[in-house]
């Protein structure tokens, strides 16, 4: 609900503003009491520069805060769990923009107190937020008394979407419809049929919304409710009967004046962000080719030709934007066999070659797909695309398979930096796959492709047992 959104941004902005002064003031009076251990003032460049990499940093770690705030199955513990996770996440990626900028962090004890203090002055504040938030809520001031026209499934979701809601404006004084519908909550009673609404209004002063959702055959109602609506200081709401065939969640856009519905939120979509992504991808895959690709080509295709037959380059048809297909490269880390465009590969495929091992579980067989992604073919960060026949199978056996495509694949991917990846022996595997594909595709922004480039990054390093 919009209102209840608006009280979900307040408390978010209170939020961020509060992490921005903990972040700061934490770093400075550490710095001030650290002097001892410095040889310059705590109001010197480098604590300012410090402190602006620090917060730029920790807006790009931290977690979208969305339900924490408003649900209220959220408990104290998890919300301190998210600031472990989102503090470490932030003190590797800060060290590592330390390190490369030149900038000194002094010593590691320094380092180890700063985010330990920061992790626990966060969590009590993230848990003051939650707790003031739940006594303002239980003093009912910003309440709204409601009532529903239907009571058809949609209501009934619309019903459990509003107690379930901690910041949720509105409270449901009961529901009007033909009959009493047995599936609806009990928590919210029937008052009667659509021609008892004028006459229970009649009086009402403390409700104020109408939420009407009548079938087709019912909507000779819906003229005089809106006309009583408009004509006594009551605010009409409209919801749309869609439970059946769309999913809980989807979202509305205008085309003119008429409002349309869809099945997701894609930030793809629209223009600007597409404009974005792509001058990411050629910038970052720009430079690669041209400074660290070459050489890597140069070692890796001479080992190639010297270690077995065949070309340095595996080139393979495979699906990519909108379901179109394009030849995708890689270093070839398997002997020449009829099986490529079929098979995957599993641990101990005996196809592989000794160094096609090594190439596939460091993930640099991967490298020439920047040449797709320069010329367009891929992205950088996106589902990764799967040979023909998968998607044919694939496409067939599980359910939305195919929505993964309305945006490029990727190098790597959100999927990818969360374990699903590698063979998929259960059909289940896939199915978890498509799912984080198209999380990824509804909540896409720069930051997040930082990020999970940032994550594919530390996956190399320390290693993954699905790589091979």
């Amino acid at each position: 609900m919009a209102s209840t959104n608006q009280i979900n941004k307040v408390v978010e902005l209170i939020a961020v503003l509060g992490d921005w002064i903990i972040l700061n003031f934490s770093l400075f009076l550490l710095l001030f009491y650290w002097k001892n251990v410095f040889m310059y003032s705590a109001f010197s460049c480098t604590t300012s520069l410090m402190m602006t990499s620090l917060s730029l940093c920790y807006l790009a770690c931290s977690a979208s805060r969305g339900k924490a705030w408003s649900s209220r199955e959220i408990r104290a513990d998890q919300l301190v769990l998210r600031v472990l996770r989102n503090v470490i996440t932030f003190s590797i990626f800060w060290a590592c923009i330390m390190t490369f900028s030149g900038i000194s962090i002094f010593s590691p004890l320094f380092f180890v107190v700063y985010f330990f203090i920061l992790f626990v002055v966060l969590s009590i504040y993230r848990i003051i937020i939650r707790h003031s938030l739940i006594i303002y809520c239980a003093k009912g001031k910003h309440k709204r008394y409601a009532v529903f026209i239907g009571g058809g499934n949609n209501m009934q979701m619309l019903f459990e979407e509003m107690e379930g809601s901690l910041a949720s404006i509105y409270e449901v004084v009961g529901y009007f419809d033909i009959v009493p519908n047995d599936i609806f909550s009990s928590q919210c009673p029937y008052l009667g049929s659509p021609d008892s609404f004028a006459d229970f209004m009649s009086g009402k002063t403390s409700i104020k919304h109408v939420f009407c959702s009548l079938s087709m055959e019912q909507g000779r109602y819906n003229f005089s409710i809106m006309n009583y609506c408009e004509n006594h200081l009551l605010y009409f709401h409209g919801v749309p009967n869609v439970c059946k065939g769309f999913p809980r969640r989807i979202w509305h856009s205008m085309v003119g004046n008429m409002p349309i519905l869809n099945l997701r939120y894609e930030p793809l979509s629209k223009m600007e962000n597409r404009i974005l992504k792509r001058i990411f991808d050629i910038v970052l895959s720009g430079i690669f080719l041209i400074t660290i690709f070459p050489f890597v080509f140069l070692i890796v295709g001479s080992i190639i030709k010297l270690t077995s037959p065949g070309p340095i380059l595996f080139k393979q048809m495979r699906t990519g934007l909108n379901g179109v297909d394009f030849l995708c490269y890689k270093f070839r880390s398997m002997k020449v066999n009829d099986e490529a465009d079929s098979k995957q590969a599993t641990i101990d495929d005996p196809r592989k070659t000794r160094f096609g091992d090594f190439l596939r579980r460091s993930n640099i067989d991967e490298f020439p797909q920047f040449i797709n992604v320069f010329k367009g073919e891929m992205s950088i960060v996106g589902p990764r695309p799967h040979m023909l026949s998968h998607t044919e199978t694939y496409a067939q056996l599980i359910d939305k398979y195919m929505v993964r495509h309305f945006i490029k694949p990727g190098v790597t991917g959100w999927a990818q930096t969360h374990g699903f990846r590698g063979e998929t022996r259960e059909l289940s595997q896939m199915e978890e796959r498509v799912k984080a594909d198209i999380w990824y595709m509804e909540h896409w922004t720069i930051l997040l492709d930082l990020y999970i480039i940032y994550k594919t990054i530390v996956n190399v390093v320390v290693g993954e047992k699905n790589a091979y």
